[in-house]
């Protein structure tokens, strides 16, 4: 049995953790490689977070020296699976120097821009490479979508792609009644609901229409003229019933160097479950909405034509919900993206 230590930047109540690591980790068991993870920030630190409440630093502190025992333990492992960063604010020679075993390096966000823009930037003399040197430091990468694996690509001739990807015999579409109102969702986190703010004007302009529904999981909503708000806690338990009473699952995105790197996860779900897409055509929406199994919309008019034409044209909906699942099944699904990891893990073994 190969054993492998992930190192997460989250603990599991972050979506990336989960998926990236977590779920991987019986069908990684039956090819013969044992992950082990370990988190740096744990689940309360991303509540308060989440919630805007002051960070707790006697508990960061503490996770810093569990994370250093972590490390010293590594010689009892094969390799390592670096998810994000190994410690924030961390120069990239001191974490290369901490990783003794051969590492992969796994990233599903463009996290290469943190210390290069933001509030961080002027960190950037200092940080601002300091994920491309992560980058060539690894045995394998394996990154989220073509965009952070072009990207990744120059650094090391190893990267490959994994994306963010659903257990299929989870996330199973139910028969649907289209019912009075029509329903449209959102699933995510804090941090990503304000890109909702981009729908108001034509969510808005479709309730004149009729009777609207904005069903968000996980974040807060914008208040929207004419339409309905249901806003609802996220649970693993909860959230594929959730996504089921969607008529249509949303993705805006903004377009900037930020929002390019995301992995269209949201999609994913909305599409396992058989539920049509409309999404901004930015990053790994494009490659994820195909035209059979959902709408790209740039402004609020191509918002407002794309929503008319799934609440208007029901067996066409349908349709793109059968097409989406389809898809979702070929190259976004647990089983069919295993062997990649399996694969990308042997590989770093054998660097050692």
């Amino acid at each position: 049995m190969i054993k492998v230590l992930g190192l997460a930047l989250y603990g599991p109540l972050a979506a990336s953790t989960r998926y990236r690591l977590g779920q991987y980790v019986d069908g990684l068991a039956d090819q013969g490689v044992e992950l082990q993870i370990r988190h740096l920030l744990d689940n309360t630190y991303l509540r308060r977070t989440f919630d805007g409440q002051a960070k707790p630093w006697l508990a960061m502190l503490r996770a810093g020296w569990q994370r250093l025992a972590d490390l010293r333990a590594q010689r009892d492992y094969q390799a390592l699976m670096l998810h994000c960063e190994l410690f924030p604010l961390m120069p990239a020679w001191a974490e290369r120097l901490l990783l003794r075993q051969p590492y992969l390096y796994d990233f599903d966000d463009a996290f290469y821009l943190k210390y290069q823009t933001g509030r961080l930037c002027r960190l950037s003399p200092i940080l601002g490479n300091k994920f491309d040197s992560v980058m060539r430091g690894a045995a394998v990468i394996t990154a989220g979508n073509q965009v952070l694996l072009d990207y990744a690509a120059p650094h090391n001739a190893n990267a490959r792609l994994l994306p963010t990807v659903v257990d299929t015999s989870r996330y199973v579409p139910r028969s649907r009644t289209r019912g009075r109102e029509f329903r449209a969702g959102w699933i995510g986190s804090p941090s990503t609901a304000p890109y909702l703010s981009e729908l108001i004007a034509p969510l808005s302009a479709l309730g004149r229409e009729g009777p609207v529904r904005l069903v968000v999981i996980g974040g807060r909503a914008p208040q929207i003229p004419n339409v309905e708000i249901e806003e609802c806690a996220w649970s693993e338990n909860t959230e594929v019933e959730l996504i089921n009473s969607f008529d249509v699952g949303l993705m805006p995105l903004p377009d900037d160097a930020w929002a390019r790197g995301k992995c269209a996860f949201k999609l994913i779900q909305y599409m396992a479950c058989g539920v049509p897409v409309v999404a901004s055509p930015v990053g790994a929406n494009v490659d994820v909405a195909q035209p059979d199994c959902g709408l790209l919309a740039s402004n609020d008019l191509q918002w407002l034509e794309a929503l008319r034409i799934l609440r208007d044209q029901p067996a066409h909906a349908a349709a793109m919900g059968i097409a989406g699942r389809e898809l979702i099944e070929q190259r976004y699904s647990l089983h069919r993206n295993l062997p990649v990891l399996a694969d990308a893990i042997r590989l770093a073994v054998g660097r050692r």
